[in-house]
């Protein structure tokens, strides 16, 4: 999404610019110059610097908090129990106590399932400032920030050291998040559970806790590194790369030769997007789910949370493994619970996508009115 967004501010910005450099004097022909490019420069300065906390705020908070909270909450219900009420009439019929004892009915139970609490954005950060105050929204930040340095830092490492070239890139983002693995669990360990007066330092995860998501972080981090490289190969595959090129070779082909360069770009977008659905998402959800399998007893979850994972889960005291299995860690995310995160997540997409063109309007409305082209009374 981040990188959608950048692209759309980028577009916008050059496409100001080349305006004002195809027409340096006023639109009505005069010869008024292209004038105050300093005040102009600080201007989209100020307006990107607050388009990208924004954006940041918001992909923190809904595709980062919320989400994680999505993935791990569990649904609960209620259980009432009604007795039957004895018919008091003055003519009803007169009966011996056994016989009221053999007609007695049985009390009835009505089974009631709570609505989730990450059903909608809005509930869940209600929820969120009730439990942790008006900026858990931001829980977690600072862990964030610490392994996000750290990462790019082992990651630019890792890469000179294996040659700097596009794969080698690709085996280092993967070794970098394997060996931050119970950095990125701590993250996931404070942001899922209750306010505790314990600093996050202090609660780091143990080599043994380490090991046990060794392979569910491998295996989201490769799902990633599919998810990139899958439509670059097919991009390169299909020879695409000519026609980006060189945009006027597109424009000499026959009616099929376009329709069939056009359908290999769908197919190269769509690659990346079923990539995205099929591996990537269920990787996430289940490395998030075994994560929270390994929250310490002695912390409580914000929101509702089975540790047993249906009875799945033995604690380690009991002669259990004390972590949930891959295959039963996705198997207990329900078809409820994966609906509504996606859900979520296209909400995320939408309000991106809003805020990117909200932004990139109002750097083109600040160079105009600089520049006198709108004038407000």
């Amino acid at each position: 999404m981040s990188g959608v967004a950048h692209h759309l501010v980028k577009r916008g910005l050059e496409a100001t610019h080349d305006r004002y450099r195809s027409q340096p004097f006023g639109q009505d022909g005069d010869d008024k110059p292209f004038g105050h490019p300093h005040v102009v420069a600080a201007a989209l300065i100020i307006t990107a610097v607050a388009w990208f906390l924004v954006a940041s705020a918001i992909s923190y908070t809904y595709g980062g908090v919320v989400a994680t909270l999505t993935m791990i909450e569990s649904p609960t219900a209620t259980v009432l129990k009604v007795d039957p009420v004895e018919p008091e009439e003055a003519d009803a019929p007169l009966l011996s106590a056994d016989e009221k004892k053999s007609s007695t009915t049985e009390p009835e139970l009505f089974y009631i399932k709570s609505k989730p609490i990450t059903s909608k954005m809005r509930t869940t950060i209600k929820h969120l400032k009730a439990e942790a105050g008006p900026w858990s929204r931001f829980r977690g930040l600072q862990v964030a920030m610490v392994y996000h340095f750290v990462h790019h830092v082992l990651f630019q490492f890792l890469t000179v050291l294996f040659g700097g070239r596009m794969l080698s890139q690709s085996f280092a983002a993967v070794f970098s998040t394997v060996i931050l693995c119970r950095l990125q669990m701590l993250w996931t360990h404070v942001v899922i559970s209750a306010p505790t007066e314990k600093r996050w330092y202090r609660r780091f995860p143990t080599l043994a806790q380490g090991k046990k998501i060794l392979v569910p972080t491998a295996v989201w981090a490769l799902a990633e590194q599919a998810a990139i490289y899958m439509p670059v190969t097919l991009f390169f595959a299909f020879g695409l790369e000519g026609y980006f090129q060189n945009p006027e070779a597109f424009k000499h082909l026959s009616n099929v030769q376009q329709k069939s360069v056009m359908l290999a770009t769908f197919t190269v977008m769509m690659s990346g997007l079923v990539t995205a659905v099929l591996v990537v998402f269920p990787a996430k959800v289940t490395l998030k789910r075994v994560q929270a399998s390994l929250l310490s007893e002695e912390n409580d979850t914000i929101v509702p949370f089975d540790r047993t994972f249906g009875g799945k889960v033995q604690p380690e005291i009991t002669g259990g493994k004390g972590v949930v299995s891959m295959l039963d860690a996705w198997k207990t995310f329900d078809w409820a619970a994966r609906l509504r995160l996606v859900g979520l997540y296209a909400k995320i997409f939408v309000i991106q996508v809003w805020t990117t063109i909200f932004f990139v309007s109002l750097a083109v409305f600040e160079v105009r009115m600089i520049n006198g082209d709108y004038v407000l009374y």
